[in-house]
């Protein structure tokens, strides 16, 4: 194997770790800056599946078909803003620094990468912890945290919604920080959250008192009351040790909401709480107490504290019982087979965004959205999932035909391509009308 390409693959590999240099990783502009995190795409695929067969050999929960892809597909959710407008975190940070900076830090300056490290996790922290103690951005935050597994696919189920909010913590760094150090600060905290996603590192040594390690990100992801509320570090655990946030890893971590999801429905995922807030607004008395529905923790109630009573969140120990709706595998390979080929579209139609016509790029997350939805109904049981997912082959057979080049549809890989959907759509087509049948037949006697 080429030497400079084994070196390229552990430089990638090391920046999941935040282990880099300020010299390597200093840029001028914003516009020189790598996209770490698209860069680092094969290395979530690959860990993912490596992370398997350690569990299996460690006598671990192995990854189950159906929170997968209630995890993947959240997190293609969470990407879908990217293909139709700008970053709103980094378009107000640029706009902030270039019209309130205070201070010139130089960007090739090591204190300044230094500050950016520092700060950016900083920035997180206090977004990380609104995001539990403040009612509505919880509503956004809470699907990272709907999964009863955790393993490294649970490091991809992110919020459509939190980036909405967000940004807005980062703003105080604008005074004085360059946006390309933010920028890649910004990219490092989040690649350093994929790996401490897993079961499959027990402790750290002394590292535990200094970095969010798996043992304390499993803490912070349980449900178990000692788990409630804490460790929201993102690189350091030192913020949370010192405004009183830490909590050790003790008994075995039970995964998952307080009040766990029945629905593997991604869009369910993203806007479930949404609704129960609108419900509890609603249903309050008082204007005051409908704006602290709003503006205090999920687990408050008029006269109870700002984030609720712990005696209201239930004691539970592992063993727990999770919500497993089962597939036939063929349903399981079917659906897992066109995810990767969703993965694949995303993907084209991320490269081509600035070619692309906002109709095209529009065109392309309602049908991914619709897919993801379809997906879902099929690991729910929905009676209309049958239906949905022949309506959703054949508007991508209509897509192919209106959008794609002649090249195209007549190379091996778009003939291929069609063949797949005809067969799928005849598949549930005839599954369709048997249960139709059935129906029939039900009501006849």
């Amino acid at each position: 194997m080429d030497g400079s390409l084994v070196i390229g693959v552990l430089t990638r590999l090391r920046r999941l770790f935040y282990a880099v240099t300020p010299n390597e990783t200093s840029f001028p502009t914003v516009e020189e800056v790598p996209k770490y995190v698209d860069e680092a795409i094969p290395f979530f695929i690959g860990l993912i599946i490596l992370e398997i067969p350690i569990l299996y050999l460690r006598g671990k929960r192995l990854p189950r078909f159906n929170d997968s892809f209630g995890s993947l597909a959240n997190g293609i959710l969470s990407l879908l803003h990217g293909l139709l407008f700008r970053s709103v975190e980094l378009t107000t940070y640029i706009w902030v620094y270039e019209h309130w900076n205070v201070i010139d830090l130089h960007w090739d300056s090591a204190w300044t990468w230094i500050l950016g490290f520092v700060g950016v996790d900083l920035g997180y922290y206090w977004v990380h912890r609104c995001g539990h103690e403040v009612n509505i951005i919880w509503a956004a935050h809470q699907t990272h945290h709907s999964s009863e597994d955790y393993n490294f696919t649970t490091a991809l189920r992110q919020s459509c919604i939190l980036r909405y909010i967000s940004w807005m913590f980062y703003l105080p760094l604008a005074l004085v920080m360059p946006p390309s150090v933010f920028l890649v600060h910004s990219q490092f905290n989040l690649l350093y959250q994929f790996w401490i996603h897993t079961e499959t590192v027990d402790t750290l040594g002394p590292l535990e008192w200094i970095l969010n390690t798996p043992s304390h990100h499993r803490v912070h992801h349980g449900r178990n009351r000692y788990c409630i509320d804490k460790n929201y570090g993102g690189t350091l655990i030192i913020f949370d040790r010192m405004f009183g946030t830490f909590a050790k890893e003790q008994e075995e971590v039970v995964y998952g909401l307080v009040h766990p999801l029945t629905s593997w429905d991604p869009i369910n995922a993203q806007i479930c709480h949404l609704r129960y807030m609108w419900t509890a607004f609603k249903e309050t008395k008082g204007f005051q107490n409908k704006l602290a529905v709003i503006w205090k923790g999920p687990g408050w109630a008029p006269g109870k504290p700002r984030t609720g009573l712990m005696e209201d969140i239930p004691d539970i120990h592992a063993p727990q019982e999770k919500f497993d709706r089962q597939l036939p595998l063929w349903i399981n390979l079917y659906i897992w087979t066109h995810m990767l080929l969703l993965i694949v579209f995303y993907g084209i139609l991320a490269h081509f965004k600035t070619e692309n016509s906002p109709y095209i790029s529009l065109t392309g997350v309602v049908f991914i959205v619709f897919t993801l939805s379809s997906f879902g109904a099929l690991y729910d049981h929905r009676s209309r999932a049958s239906l949905q997912e022949t309506v959703r082959c054949f508007v991508f057979l209509l897509i192919v035909r209106g959008f794609a080049t002649p090249s195209a549809v007549s190379s091996s890989p778009g003939l291929s391509l069609i063949a797949l959907y005809l067969a799928s759509f005849a598949i549930w087509f005839f599954v369709c009308v048997r249960q139709i049948s059935v129906k029939i037949k039900a009501k006849s006697s």
